[in-house]
């Protein structure tokens, strides 16, 4: 029970107690509730406040929690350069994909969006809808959980002008490298709004694939957001319905600029502290300290602020 795994955890005196799942499947929170370490971490897998009194801290950063928006978070805000970790030793793999094999259309402009469906909606699908009739010959592509999710989601297009044709669904692949590979077919990532991409966000990034996004007022509408901020590529940021379609056409159309933003991605994978593991091990392993030295001080959980 999460009564008797807190108590064993508390028997071990384990000093920092870190959640990776929040209200998700399969969730423990009752652990934490029940005080299974002196401090305790909200981190990652949840993109919200637990609501949990006894969940002291959340990890995040400067963008994905600005100032002044600690109110809606019952933990103390811990911010790191950059939240996201990324796994810098998974690079696309040597396997060459050609866009005909992949259902895409030889010649043309590519949006993609690899997406749960469940961060699909009405107004995602509006803009969608009016980039690609102001591109001709874009197709859009997408990743598919079923037949009957490609059926629902090619229909929504078809009921704004969209022709089945022009939406293509990416099958799952066994392998994440050769999943991050199959990135150098597209040519823009777009992502969802209010719920952005997370990891899939990072790794279009990581593999050079520049992303979209329309930043919301919530953790989990501005994490993609917080990536591009990091890499120095917030002209990728835009705030309204209207600015994210300007901006997708205008990349669409100005194939230079979609080339400079290209290679300035291929430079932040050498110099970019939001692809390198060991710095962000360095950071996080620094707010735990700052975490545990409050604890034994007698303090009261509070803010905590890593700088590069």
């Amino acid at each position: 029970t999460d009564l008797e795994v807190a108590n064993l955890l508390r028997r071990e005196q384990v000093d920092i107690l870190v959640d990776l799942a929040g209200w998700t499947t399969n969730f423990r929170m009752g652990i934490f509730a029940h005080r299974g370490a002196p401090v305790q971490v909200n981190f990652l897998g949840y993109a919200s406040t637990t609501g949990l009194k006894e969940m002291d801290y959340m990890i995040a950063d400067h963008v994905v929690i600005p100032k002044g928006s600690e109110s809606f978070y019952t933990e103390k805000v811990v911010r790191l350069p950059c939240y996201l970790p990324r796994d810098e030793k998974k690079f696309p793999s040597a396997r060459r994909f050609r866009r005909e094999k992949e259902g895409l259309p030889y010649r043309g402009f590519v949006f993609c969006c690899f997406n749960n469906s469940y961060k699909f909606n009405a107004e995602v699908f509006d803009s969608w809808a009016r980039i690609l009739l102001a591109v001709p010959q874009s197709s859009l592509w997408l990743s598919v959980q079923s037949p009957a999710v490609a059926k629902n989601l090619t229909q929504e297009l078809a009921k704004r002008g969209i022709q089945e044709s022009r939406c293509v669904f990416a099958q799952r692949l066994d392998r994440v490298e050769d999943h991050l590979a199959r990135h150098e077919l597209a040519d823009l990532f777009l992502d969802t709004f209010p719920y952005n991409a997370h990891t899939t966000a990072s790794d279009a990034l990581w593999s050079g694939l520049p992303v979209l996004t329309r930043a919301g007022e919530s953790f989990a509408s501005r994490v993609a957001a917080s990536l591009l901020t990091a890499l120095g590529l917030t002209e990728l940021i835009v705030q309204t319905p209207a600015e994210y379609e300007a901006k997708a056409i205008e990349l669409a159309t100005q194939p230079k600029k979609l080339r400079e933003i290209k290679a300035h991605l291929e430079k932040c994978k050498i110099e970019s502290s939001v692809f390198k593991m060991k710095r962000f091990a360095e950071n996080i392993e620094a707010a735990y300290r700052a975490m545990v030295a409050r604890y034994l001080a007698g303090q009261s959980p509070d803010s905590i602020e890593i700088k590069e």
